[in-house]
């Protein structure tokens, strides 16, 4: 993880002081910013989310689809997170603390807009830093690029629905011109332009010339984030000065998502005899979010002055600090989790076949 990735959350915390600011004294210049809308997608937030999410489409190598066989126990275990847990846990997580226990707290007005952010969030597994916790718990690798590859694969046409699903329970109006429209800028776009750049440059210079652009890309990719955070809290800046205990408020159903989510990924890879190696980045892609994506669609959704905006925007703030402190949990649990009688069978099984062959 470089040092800048490392303190992603002080980063997200002078964005926010910075954007508040500037929203303060410049009100202005944001207003005009906001007004640069055509289908009701603000074109300076479109290209600075498009420049955050390209770079980490470029990483992904669909041809690792072919290897999701390898490692069927924990894809199937990521899959059912992913697609059939978290966006649905977020929802009722939403409902519980947003909608009930907490709702007296927050502005009755924004309450909806909420957790049509969380359920953003949580409708998209993470792309880009999948990779970096990976490596931290000494995860397979071929495993994380493969579940990720079939991740993106699934996206491109489950997130609308899905999040169109929890919308509509929610009694939450689905713009679904606009949700359509954010799903083609946002994802499909992105990944054939990824793809696009990805094949021409492997094809003249190999895998150094993709790593030399990644190695540009990559801090362009991280600026790009920080700036939409500042665009975000300089229109969010007055709400937050009134009611600070919103970001505590938000922060406390995507605390649980995380942890539950990542519980869940790794007792069910050590129940079906899953490798720790590939249980610890299985844990991990069901735990963490597209937050990319997620502020991307909240903006276009609802507006730089939603409370969903604002939601997004807490995923980010404690992405890194939450997500390093499961990768601490799945190593130092390793021993208990190779101790498991389904995973001590299926290594013997394993080892037997590479006997005999």
């Amino acid at each position: 993880m470089s040092l800048f990735e490392r303190y992603l959350t002080l980063w997200v915390l002078l964005c926010i002081v910075a954007g508040v600011a500037l929203g303060h004294f410049l009100p202005d210049a944001f207003q005009i910013i906001g007004a640069a809308e055509i289908a009701k997608v603000n074109l300076p937030v479109a290209g600075l989310i498009w420049l955050m999410i390209i770079p980490m489409l470029v990483k992904i190598d669909f041809a690792a689809l072919s290897q999701v066989a390898a490692h069927w126990r924990g894809i199937g275990v990521t899959l059912f997170i992913n697609w059939a847990i978290k966006p649905f846990s977020m929802a009722l997580l939403g409902w519980l603390f947003i909608g009930g226990l907490f709702r007296t707290y927050l502005p009755a007005d924004q309450i909806d807009s909420y957790i049509a952010g969380l359920i953003l969030l949580a409708a998209a597994p993470c792309t880009a830093m999948v990779f970096v916790w990976s490596n931290l718990c000494k995860g397979e690798p071929h495993f994380t690029l493969s579940q990720v590859a079939l991740n993106d694969v699934i996206m491109v046409v489950a997130f609308a629905p899905i999040v169109g699903l929890l919308l509509g329970l929610s009694a939450i109006t689905v713009p679904w011109e606009t949700l359509l429209l954010s799903v083609a800028l946002y994802i499909v776009v992105p990944v054939i332009i990824a793809q696009i750049v990805r094949n021409i440059l492997i094809a003249k210079g190999g895998e150094a010339a993709l790593g030399r652009l990644l190695k540009t890309l990559q801090p362009l990719s991280l600026v790009a984030l920080l700036a939409t955070l500042v665009l975000l809290f300089g229109f969010q800046g007055e709400q937050i000065l009134a009611q600070p205990l919103v970001i505590v408020l938000l922060a406390f159903p995507i605390l649980i998502q995380v942890y539950f989510n990542a519980g869940l990924a790794y007792l069910l890879n050590r129940a079906s005899g899953e490798a720790h190696c590939v249980a610890g980045p299985s844990a991990l892609i069901g735990a963490s979010n597209f937050f990319e994506l997620a502020v991307a669609a909240a903006i276009s959704l609802f507006g730089f002055h939603s409370g969903a905006a604002l939601a997004t925007v807490v995923g980010v703030l404690i992405e890194v600090p939450v997500m390093l402190s499961v990768v601490a949990i799945v190593n130092r649990t390793r021993g208990w989790y190779d101790s498991g009688a389904a995973v001590r069978r299926v290594a013997a099984e394993n080892l037997k076949e590479k006997t005999i062959g």
